[in-house]
Parts: C-alpha cells; sequence; structure tokens
C-alpha cells in the first residue's frame, strides 16, 4: 500500500493521480522497486517548510537491493555502488576533497536535502519502466509547494532538467548538469562542482552549509 507522506498530502497528486497509480502497480507483474513502504521516503524524509535543497534525478535504481525511496541513495551495506552513485561520490572526493564513507544519504536528507525522482517506482531490471504511469504529475505539484522561500535545486539529467523553467523567478539557485550515470556523466556532470556551489549560495542567504561528506 503506498501511503501518502503526511507533510504532504495536501498536494492535489494524492487525490487525483495516486488512485490510479496504485492501480496500475496492483496490475505490475515484476517486482516493483522500492519497496511500497519506501516509495515515498524522500517526502517522508523532508517537510516542506524543512527543505534547503532538492537533488532531483531520473528514476529508482533497478537492481534489487539498491532503491531504498531516496534518489542515488543506498543502504550502508551495499557494495559495489551503482555506478551513478559512484560517479557522484567522484565528483564529491574533486568537489571537496573527500566523500562519505557509505552510500547511505538519508544523512543529507536530515539537514533538509530533499532527494527526488521524477518517477518513484520502477520494475526490477528495467529502467525507465515506468515512466508512462503518471509519476510525473507529482514533481510539478512539489517544485510549487516550495516557492515560498529560496531554496537550491540540483537538476541531474534531462528529466530533470525539463522543470528548470518552473523554478524561474522565485529567487532560487538552480544548477543543470548531465545526469551522473555512465553514459551521460563525461557530457558535464564532472567538473560541475555543485556541492561547493550550494554551500556557497547558502551562506550566502545566511544559511548553514550542508555536510555533504560525514554521516
Amino acid at each position: 500500500m503506498l501511503t501518502p507522506p503526511l507533510a504532504w498530502t495536501h498536494l492535489p497528486f494524492f487525490q487525483c493521480d495516486l488512485p490510479a497509480i496504485r492501480a496500475k502497480l496492483a496490475l505490475e507483474t515484476r517486482e516493483v522497486l522500492p519497496p511500497a513502504d519506501r516509495v515515498f521516503a524522500a517526502l517522508d524524509a523532508c517537510a516542506p517548510q524543512d527543505v534547503r535543497v532538492v537533488i532531483l534525478g531520473q528514476d529508482p535504481y533497478p537492481t534489487p537491493g539498491h532503491a531504498h525511496g531516496l534518489a542515488f541513495s543506498v543502504a550502508p551495506d551495499v557494495r559495489p555502488f551503482p555506478r551513478s552513485l559512484g560517479n557522484i561520490f567522484r565528483e564529491l572526493a574533486d568537489d571537496l576533497g573527500t566523500a562519505p564513507p557509505n552510500g547511505d544519504l538519508r544523512f543529507w536528507a536530515d539537514q533538509g536535502v530533499l532527494l527526488l525522482n521524477d518517477v518513484l517506482t520502477v520494475p526490477a531490471g528495467a529502467a525507465r519502466g515506468h515512466r508512462r504511469i503518471g509519476w510525473q504529475r507529482l514533481v510539478p505539484q512539489v517544485l510549487d509547494a516550495l516557492h515560498d522561500a529560496p531554496r537550491a535545486f540540483v537538476l541531474w539529467g534531462n528529466d530533470a532538467r525539463a522543470h528548470a523553467s518552473r523554478l524561474d523567478g522565485h529567487g532560487h539557485l538552480v544548477l543543470q548538469s548531465a545526469h551522473p550515470s555512465p553514459l551521460s556523466a563525461r557530457r558535464g556532470f564532472f567538473g560541475s562542482r555543485p556541492f561547493s556551489t550550494v554551500n556557497a549560495w547558502l551562506r550566502d542567504q545566511g544559511h548553514d552549509p550542508i555536510n555533504w561528506t560525514t554521516p
């Protein structure tokens, strides 16, 4: 059962679109990732008023045992890393000089980093397999709910970057680059230095920076 995240239930998506998505997932014969109780984990972890940074990706990892509801994050015992996460850690090390000890990014969420995907479920072994079941109606509503104050938005990949125009005119920091996947990371993700850029902007706004590296 997909239980809407309490702090976000005011969004029309949860009344208008989620029932149809539930029905489509009930007909899915393949394993659905992440587990149902983790599908909204990113939104459960960050209420709107607590969000300081949004990192927007594509869809969950399609390998069983990897996706746990926060974009790009994995459980602390997952080795080797998914290749996108490995590239994120490579950029972290190049940008800040170090990277976290494992792939569990929940400590980012604890600091107000919303790790959200454009699509929230995926069939095991079939990347982008749920792109057409209605999930994309959620992200625009989430973004609109975050216009009450300037925030930092990091858009990785074409699906995420398609939302950039929605963020204009609200004083936000909007960073766009290629997706960190092995297919595209060398086309603008490596060298983009998003972590130090976000922290410099947060300091300019009078806010504490994000601790990206030490849980």
